[in-house]
C-alpha cells in the first residue's frame, strides 16, 4: 500500500510539473528539461506494447533495458555484453549482503502474482544402511595378486559407515548435517545425492517427493559438491563458471517464463522490465557467459577475482578459500533444486562463510529450495542460519529435527551446553568419549559415557523423533510432486552444444598452453637442422645397398623425431584428468564431447610440426626431388604424428597417473621401435621370430615407415640397376631389410594409419566413459583392538607421556570414582566445572619440550 501511495504521488507530482513546464525557461529559452520523465514512460510503454504483440519464442528473447544515457532500449537477452551486465546486476543487487533478499522476493513475487507453483523436492532416507569391506593390518598393502594366488589370506573386515539411519529433508528449510570426524557425513551428503561408489553395499531406499533415484537422474535433479578442489588451473573463476552454467543448461526455467510470459499477458500485467531481462537473459541456453554467473559471482564475493586465473601446484591463482567459494559456484550456476554440501567452509572466515550461507538461507526460503550443508566447526552467527539440525555420530543419527529443539534433546539425556560454548561445538561434542564427560549435568547422579546408539534409541523416544516417526509412516503422494522438479534428461543440453562447449573450453586451453607448442615446434626447428647436417646430400650416394641404408636411417630417424611429438599428450591429459572425471560423473557431458575436441583441434598443430620438419629436411637430406612424393611423406608423417597422439592419450586415460603413464608410455615407444621392421627385420635369421611376429603385423609404426621405403625407393633416383643386378636400386634395398617394395603398400600403410587413429581415440574415449579415478581409497583397520571398547562404557586409558617419566596414567575409570567422592563429600559444593577439573588435575599438564619466548623485529 505505502508502495502505490508513493506510485500514486509521484505520478500527480509527474503531472504537476508536465503541466507547468511550458512555462519555466531558461534566459536562453531553452527548456529546463528537455524531455520529461513523462515521455520516458510513453515510450517505454510503447516498446513494452510492441514486445508483447511478438509471437512467444521472439518474446522470450527481447526485453527491454534501460540505458545509461538514460531511457529505455530494446534488446535481444542473447547480445547483452558485459557492461548491460554489469549495470543490469547493479541496479538489482547493489551490495549482495543488504539487496539479494529483495531481489528474490521480486523474482518471487512475479511468479506468485500470476498464480505459478515453484517445484520443490522432499527427500526421504529410511533403513538406510551403508557398509564396506575394510582391510585389516598389512592387507592394505598390495598384496591382492597373493591373496588370489592363495599364497595369502584375506583378512577383510566388514565397517559400517552409516547404520539404519531414517529421515527427511523438507523444502524451504535450511539443513545443517554435524558430526566429528568418520562419523559418516560425507557417504550420508553423496547417499542422497545419488553419488554413492558402487563398491559399497547399500540397503534402505532414498527417494525424492516419493520416486525411487531410478525413476529420474539425481545428479541433475541435486547438485553434489564435494570438500574438494578440482578445477582447471588456466582458467579464471568467470570461464570455469561460465562452463558449468552452459554444460548444466537452464533446466525448467524457459518452460516457466514462457507459461509466466502467457499468463501475464493475459491478465495484461507488465513486469519490472530489469526482472524481465534478468529472467529471460537466465533462461536462454546456449550463451558463452549467463547472466547467472554473473549473479552467482556477486553474491559469492568472487567479483574482485573473476578474472584471474584458479590456478594449482604450478600456476599461482587465486586464494584457498576463493577456490573454496569456486568449487560451491560451480554448481550453484546450475538449475539443480536440492543442494547436497560438504564441507563448504573448509578455508573461509567466519565472515565469509556468514555471506555465504546467508545467501544460501534467503535462496532456500524464498524459492523453496532444498538443502544440507555440513559445515566444520560453523560460528554461532552462521550455526543460528539453519532451521534444522542434523546429528551424526558414528554412523547413527542422534537428532534430527529443528534447531530450536536440540538442547532440550540432549538436557533430557544430561548433558547441558555451558553459556559461553558454541552450540555447534558442543553438538560435535557431546558423543565424543574423551568430551563427553565435561557436560554432564546431573550432579546428583554417577557420570556414564553415553554411546550413540542410547542416543539414536533415545532421540526416538523425543517428542522430535515421535513426530519424524510419524511422518515417515505417511508415504509421499507422487501425484502432488511438481512434473518439473525432478529431472529425467541425463544432460542439461542437447549433444550439439555439449560438444560446442567442450570445443571453446579445449582452444582456450590450447590457448593457455601455447608456450607448450611453441616448445614443440623450437625443438623440432632445432632437430631439423641436426638431421640436416648429420643427413646432408652432398654426402648422400645410391651407389649400393649401404647408401640405401643411410637413407633408411635418415627416414626412421624423421620418423622417430614425429613419434615423440605425442609425448606431451601423456602429462597434459593426465593433469586434467580428475577434473574430468568429477564433471563426467556430474553429467556435465559424456565423455566423447571432451575426447573429441582433444582430437580434433590436434590436427592443426600436427599440420604445423609436420610442416616443419619436412619442408626443413627433405630436399636438403636428398630425397626424391619429385614434388608429389614430398607431399607424400608428408602425408604419411601427418597420419603418424595423430596416430601418436592418439596412443598417448589413450595410454593417459587408461593409466590416470602420471608416473604408470611415463612408464608404459616409455615401453610401447620401445616396443613399437623393435617391431617396426627397421631395427630387427621381418624376415632376417635371428630377428623377429615367428612366435612373435604378430606384434610386426599389429605395430602401428611399422606401416607408417613401410609407407615411407616405398615412397623413398620407388622414386626415379633409385630406378638405376647396381653393379652385378637387373633389379632397380630402390627394390634391392627394399629387399636388403624385408620391406615390401609393392607401390599398393604406401596407400595400405596409409590405410593402416588411418584406422590405427581411429580405433586408439576410440579406445581413449572408452577407457575415459568407464574408468574410475586411479587410487580408490580403502578403508583400514588397525590389528590392535580398540582400547576404547570397555565393557563399562567408561573408556579406555588415556596415556600421556613426558621424556622423564612414562607413569603418568589415568582412566576415565579413576575420574569418575574421583568425581564420586567430591560427590559425596559435602565439604565442597560441586559445579558442573568438577569433572573438568578432576581431570585435568588428574592429568596434569605433561609437555614433552621446554618454553621459548620467540621475538620477531622488522
Amino acid at each position: 500500500m505505502e508502495g502505490g501511495n508513493i506510485y500514486e504521488a509521484s505520478s500527480s507530482l509527474r503531472r504537476s510539473i508536465g503541466s507547468g513546464s511550458s512555462s519555466i525557461r531558461r534566459n536562453n529559452g531553452i527548456e529546463v528539461f528537455s524531455r520529461s520523465s513523462r515521455d520516458e514512460d510513453d515510450e517505454e510503454a510503447l516498446k513494452w506494447a510492441a514486445l508483447e504483440k511478438l509471437p512467444t519464442v521472439a518474446r522470450l528473447r527481447k526485453g527491454i533495458l534501460a540505458s545509461s544515457q538514460g531511457g529505455a532500449n530494446e534488446i535481444d537477452v542473447l547480445d547483452i555484453g558485459w557492461q548491460e551486465r554489469k549495470a543490469l546486476l547493479e541496479r538489482l543487487i547493489k551490495v549482495a549482503e543488504e539487496d539479494n533478499d529483495k531481489f528474490l522476493f521480486k523474482l518471487k513475487n512475479r511468479i506468485d502474482r500470476v498464480g505459478i507453483d515453484l517445484p520443490t523436492i522432499e527427500v526421504r532416507f529410511q533403513r538406510l544402511n551403508i557398509e564396506a569391506q575394510a582391510y585389516v593390518g598389512s592387507d592394505a598393502l598390495p598384496t591382492s595378486c597373493l591373496i588370489e594366488m592363495g599364497l595369502l589370506s584375506s583378512r577383510k573386515k566388514k565397517l559400517t559407515i552409516l547404520k539404519d539411519v531414517s529421515g527427511i529433508i523438507k523444502p524451504g528449510r535450511m539443513t545443517l548435517l554435524l558430526g566429528p570426524p568418520s562419523s559418516g557425513k560425507t557417504t550420508l551428503l553423496l547417499a542422497l545425492a545419488g553419488k554413492l561408489d558402487t563398491a559399497l553395499k547399500c540397503s534402505g531406499t532414498v527417494t525424492y517427493n516419493g520416486h525411487e533415484m531410478n525413476e529420474f537422474v539425481p545428479q541433475r535433479t541435486a547438485a553434489y559438491i564435494s570438500q574438494h578442489d578440482l578445477h582447471i588451473g588456466e582458467m579464471t573463476v568467470r570461464e570455469t563458471f561460465a562452463f558449468s552454467a552452459r554444460c548444466q543448461g537452464v533446466g525448467d526455467r524457459y518452460d516457466m517464463l514462457a507459461e509466466l510470459s502467457r499468463r501475464e499477458k493475459q491478465a495484461n500485467i507488465k513486469p519490472d522490465p530489469d526482472i524481465d531481462v534478468f529472467m529471460k537473459a537466465a533462461a536462454t541456453e546456449g550463451q558463452e557467459v549467463n547472466v547467472i554467473t554473473d549473479y552467482i559471482l556477486k553474491i559469492l564475493g568472487l567479483e574482485v577475482c573473476a578474472d584471474t586465473m584458479v590456478g594449482d601446484e604450478m600456476l599461482r591463482g587465486i586464494s584457498g578459500g576463493q577456490k573454496k567459494r569456486v568449487t560451491t559456484g560451480e554448481m550453484l550456476v546450475g538449475p539443480a533444486k536440492a543442494l547436497f554440501m560438504d564441507e563448504i567452509s573448509t578455508g573461509l572466515d567466519s565472515s565469509t562463510t556468514f555471506q555465504i550461507v546467508n545467501s544460501l538461507k534467503q535462496t532456500v526460503h524464498i524459492l523453496n529450495g532444498t538443502a544440507v550443508i555440513s559445515l566444520l566447526q560453523p560460528a554461532p552467527e552462521a550455526y543460528d542460519l539453519f532451521d534444522d539440525i542434523i546429528l551424526l555420530s558414528d554412523g547413527r543419527i542422534v537428532y534430527q529435527g529443528p534447531r530450536e529443539h536440540v538442547l532440550s534433546f540432549f538436557e533430557s539425556m544430561g548433558f547441558r551446553c555451558p553459556e559461553r560454548k558454541g552450540v555447534a561445538d558442543f553438538l560435535q561434542e557431546v558423543t565424543s568419549r574423551k568430551d563427553q564427560m565435561q557436560y554432564w549435568a546431573r550432579r546428583d547422579q554417577p557420570y556414564r559415557f553415553v554411546t550413540a546408539d542410547e542416543f539414536a534409541e533415545a532421540f526416538q523416544s523425543f517428542h522430535v523423533g515421535l513426530q519424524l516417526e510419524d511422518e515417515l509412516r505417511t508415504p509421499f503422494e507422487k501425484a502432488k510432486s511438481h512434473p518439473a522438479a525432478l529431472t529425467t534428461k541425463k544432460y542439461g543440453v542437447g549433444k550439439w552444444e555439449l560438444l560446442k562447449a567442450n570445443v571453446l573450453r579445449e582452444f582456450l586451453l590450447m590457448k593457455r598452453n601455447s608456450f607448450v607448442y611453441i616448445f614443440i615446434f623450437m625443438q623440432l626447428t632445432f632437430m631439423a637442422i641436426v638431421s640436416m647436417t648429420l643427413f646432408f646430400r652432398t654426402e648422400m650416394n645410391r651407389d649400393s645397398i649401404a647408401d640405401g641404408g643411410i637413407y633408411m636411417g635418415a627416414i626412421f630417424f624423421g620418423l622417430t623425431m614425429v613419434m615423440f611429438n605425442g609425448m606431451p599428450e601423456i602429462s597434459m591429459t593426465v593433469a586434467k584428468l580428475p577434473v574430468f572425471f568429477k564433471q563426467r560423473d556430474l553429467l556435465f557431458f559424456p565423455a566423447w564431447a571432451y575426447a573429441l575436441p582433444r582430437w580434433i583441434l590436434k590436427i592443426p598443430i600436427s599440420f604445423i610440426e609436420v610442416a616443419i620438419w619436412v619442408f626443413l629436411t627433405y630436399y636438403v637430406i636428398g630425397f626424391d626431388p619429385n614434388v608429389e612424393r614430398l607431399f607424400r611423406q608428408y602425408f604419411i608423417l601427418l597420419l603418424v604424428n595423430q596416430m601418436s597422439s592418439g596412443l598417448f592419450r589413450f595410454i593417459a586415460a587408461s593409466a590416470r597417473n602420471m608416473t604408470i603413464a611415463n612408464t608404459f608410455g616409455s615401453f610401447a615407444l620401445l616396443i613399437l621401435f623393435a617391431l617396426s621392421g627397421f631395427i630387427l627385420a621381418k624376415g632376417m635369421i635371428n630377428d623377429i621370430k615367428s612366435w612373435w611376429i604378430w606384434g610386426y603385423w599389429i605395430s602401428p609404426m611399422m606401416y607408417g615407415q613401410s609407407a615411407l621405403m616405398v615412397n623413398e625407393f620407388r622414386g626415379h633416383q633409385w630406378s638405376h640397376s647396381l653393379p652385378g643386378s637387373t633389379e632397380p636400386a630402390g627394390i634391392e634395398v627394399l629387399n636388403s631389410r624385408d620391406f615390401f617394395h609393392e607401390p599398393k603398400w604406401y596407400w595400405i600403410g596409409a590405410g593402416g594409419l588411418i584406422g590405427f587413429i581411429i580405433l586408439l581415440n576410440f579406445c581413449f574415449t572408452v577407457a575415459l566413459t568407464y574408468l574410475k579415478p586411479f587410487g580408490s581409497s580403502r578403508a583400514v583397520i588397525s590389528e590392535q583392538t580398540d582400547s576404547n571398547e570397555q565393557t563399562n562404557g567408561v573408556g579406555g586409558s588415556i596415556q600421556l607421556t613426558n621424556n622423564e617419566s612414562s607413569s603418568n596414567r589415568v582412566t576415565n575409570l579413576e575420574i569418575q570414582e574421583e568425581v564420586q567422592r567430591s560427590i559425596s563429600s559435602k565439604s565442597s559444593s560441586v559445579t558442573e566445572a568438577t569433572v573438568g577439573d578432576i581431570a585435568i588435575k588428574k592429568r596434569g599438564m605433561v609437555l614433552p619440550f621446554e618454553p621459548h619466548s620467540i621475538t620477531f623485529d622488522n
